[in-house]
């Protein structure tokens, strides 16, 4: 009889997130049809209970409610004939909830309830298996973590009624300057990083593979993106702040070529999608931190479907990754291919940006990303013709990143017009400091590149084995936060 209950309630939890991608359905054709739309259902003086539904949640609602419908629908049979099922399922759509109210919220105050009780729901999540020590200790430091980005927000709440007078984003966003509006700025970089994994405070996230893969999928596809729309949504309030956006550009570039370093080594498929998905939110940070809003929504939406996918079927793909990034059996580049790949992916991707208006005058945050996709798609090319330079594979290679190029190119123009109304227009001044900022990022990518290129004749050289040894343990600064925890908890 528990587990027909368990089975009935994760039934239940299925249908109700069918509801909201229903629902999501139906706001999204609103708002193509009739634009942005604020609903208010009560107020108590300046204190307004409303939503807010204009194309940034309308994306972000269709993605949340339908990755929430796969996932419940996953968890029916993934949990079945547990006797816990009943409560996963309450706390899921709970947790569900929590996201989807954070999307709509028309005011500061209600993005921070929501904010907070998606934390709180998914700590129940993690620590489904309470038995599991590493599970717990996950969540312990997931939940230090999110206390620290909570206390973040809530300083920034109080300081904008302080200036403000007012919490809804409407008002706020027409008239972002104010009284301690850099700190304010800085407060939400703080909250976005700690909640997005970035570096140092990175670890929790790799360690929770512990819990029910349905939460791995829920967390890394769309919960981890919380920090991400954080930024995006308050770009007006964000922006006020260069220094913030510096560093957060600064700090995510850093935390993607990190974590992609440590992916490389990892031997647990799981663990090489955690390490992938802090790499991922790390570049997301980037394109904040550069004013690219829009990119950064297109990556949220990109990488959220990927990850699903991948954890949900984490089985299936094993071989792909241990073909895609093993260094044994794979030559080192010659140096003249990775030149020669290098160049043309240079002229393929500058030619293309400036056919859509990207120039280093009006928008170099743009640029230096167009740079960091040029060396990702000169990886491609020199991982294609490192086995072969046959004419097949040459025009194959340039054939496919110029179809690559073209439809990323398309899709940041598509989401740019669909979020103008949305969020903030913003691009880095061409100031000193921010100049050596963008040129430090640039070569910390080059560098990660060249060192892609010649790992296979690096990987008997002792200097690289002591060094993958300490990659694969994530530099232990994993180990580290685990005492701290301890402590802490203790």
């Amino acid at each position: 009889m528990l587990m027909q209950a368990g089975r009935k309630a994760a039934e239940g939890a299925a249908m109700v997130a069918r509801l909201y991608f229903l629902a999501a359905l139906i706001v999204a054709g609103s708002v193509a049809i009739l634009g942005s739309i604020r609903i208010e259902f009560a107020s108590w003086h300046s204190m307004h209970l409303a939503i807010l539904l204009d194309p940034l949640s309308a994306i972000m609602l269709l993605l949340v409610s339908f990755l929430g419908l796969i996932v419940t629908h996953y968890a029916v049979n993934y949990l079945d004939g547990d006797e816990r099922q009943a409560i996963f399922s309450r706390w899921l759509i709970l947790t569900l909830s929590s996201v989807l109210v954070l999307v709509v919220s028309s005011n500061l105050l209600l993005f921070t309830i929501a904010w907070i009780s998606t934390s709180l729901s998914l700590h129940q999540l993690l620590t489904f298996y309470r038995k599991r020590a590493a599970a717990v200790m996950a969540a312990r430091k997931k939940f230090i973590i999110s206390r620290l980005a909570d206390a973040c927000m809530v300083t920034a709440l109080a300081l904008v009624w302080q200036g403000h007078g007012t919490w809804e984003f409407h008002t706020l966003f027409a008239n972002p300057a104010g009284p301690n509006s850099g700190l304010i700025a800085s407060l939400f970089v703080a909250a976005a990083m700690l909640k997005s994994a970035q570096f140092p405070f990175h670890s929790w996230l790799p360690d929770t593979l512990e819990t029910p893969t349905p939460v791995s999928a829920l967390m890394h596809a769309g919960i981890i993106n919380a920090g991400g729309f954080l930024i995006i949504r308050l770009s007006p309030l964000v922006t006020q702040s260069t220094a913030a956006l510096n560093t957060l550009a600064l700090l995510g570039a850093f935390t993607a070529l990190f974590a992609s370093v440590i992916m490389m080594t990892q031997t647990s498929i799981k663990k090489s999608l955690a390490w992938s998905t802090v790499s991922q939110m790390g570049f997301m940070m980037l394109q904040c931190g550069l004013g690219a809003f829009s990119l950064a929504m297109m990556h949220i939406v990109a990488h959220s479907l990927y990850k699903a996918h991948a954890f949900l079927s984490s089985g299936s793909v094993v071989n792909i990754t241990r073909s895609a990034w093993a260094p044994v059996g794979r030559p080192a580049a010659h140096p003249l291919v990775v030149m020669g790949s290098l160049g043309i992916s240079i002229m393929i991707g500058f030619g293309i940006a400036a056919a859509f208006g990207i120039t280093l005058q009006n928008d170099p945050g743009h640029l230096l990303l167009v740079t960091v996709f040029i060396m990702a798609m000169a990886h491609l090319l020199w991982t294609l013709w490192s086995s072969s330079m046959r004419q097949r594979l040459i025009l194959r290679g340039v054939s496919i990143v110029t179809l690559a190029t073209a439809s990323s190119f398309a899709l940041h123009a598509a989401f740019e017009h669909a979020l103008s109304g949305s969020v903030s227009m913003y691009a880095p001044t061409r100031s000193y400091a921010e100049q050596v900022i963008m040129i430090m990022i640039g070569l910390l990518f080059l560098a990660v590149l060249v060192f892609q290129s010649q790992l296979p004749a690096w990987a008997a050289r002792p200097a690289f084995v002591r060094l993958y040894v300490h990659a694969s343990n994530g530099f232990y600064l994993g180990t580290l936060f685990n005492r701290v925890t301890r402590k802490w908890v203790a």
